[in-house]
């Protein structure tokens, strides 16, 4: 089911998601639905379940929405159940980064170029992968949430400084998206 993405402001944003139980199996498979669903409504390459008000460690992740300009990325989808990082390059590569629970906000951000992450899959099945290029930003900027961080956060000061007044009208609710959204 489609659910609203919980906006810049929102006190779920803010916390450290708990593990998700893999028992029962049915429950898992329904918040993964609903990730799912409320990701392409909104047309986004990522979503946590901390952005759909959900404070669990799960997150999907979407190529197809970035494939004109990744081709790579055209079949990339992935579930992500309680994911940790194993290992992270010393490279760092920056990209603009936005997200759905910061609508109209970009920001460049420096993260490793590549990671290795140890997350059990839809299938409940324990999985350890290597990312890197976009792929790899897009499961960072996800796990990232599962942290109660936001992208904004790792931005230079100066960056924070210019955007501190678009966010601050996020959350009092000055924002229309295009899809459902709400602060809380």
């Amino acid at each position: 089911m489609i659910q609203p993405i919980y906006l810049y402001g929102s006190e779920v944003l803010r916390l450290k998601a708990e593990e998700m139980p893999l028992s029962p199996a049915e429950d898992v498979a329904a918040l993964v639905a609903d990730l799912k669903d409320t990701l392409k409504a909104s047309e986004g390459c990522g979503l946590a379940a901390p952005q759909i008000g959900v404070s669990r460690r799960v997150l999907i992740v979407d190529g197809s929405e970035v494939a004109d300009m990744y081709p790579y990325l055209k079949d990339f989808r992935r579930t992500l159940i309680n994911p940790e990082v194993l290992w992270e390059s010393e490279d760092r590569m920056e990209f603009a980064e936005g997200c759905l629970s910061i609508p109209g906000v970009y920001c460049d951000i420096r993260r490793p170029a590549a990671i290795r992450v140890a997350y059990y899959n839809e299938d409940l099945k324990r999985v350890e992968e290597k990312f890197e290029g976009f792929a790899c930003r897009m499961v960072q900027h996800e796990m990232s949430h599962l942290e109660g961080e936001l992208f904004t956060d790792l931005a230079a000061p100066i960056r924070r400084k210019m955007i501190s007044s678009k966010l601050k009208g996020i959350a009092r609710g000055a924002v229309q998206t295009r899809y459902n959204s709400k602060i809380k």
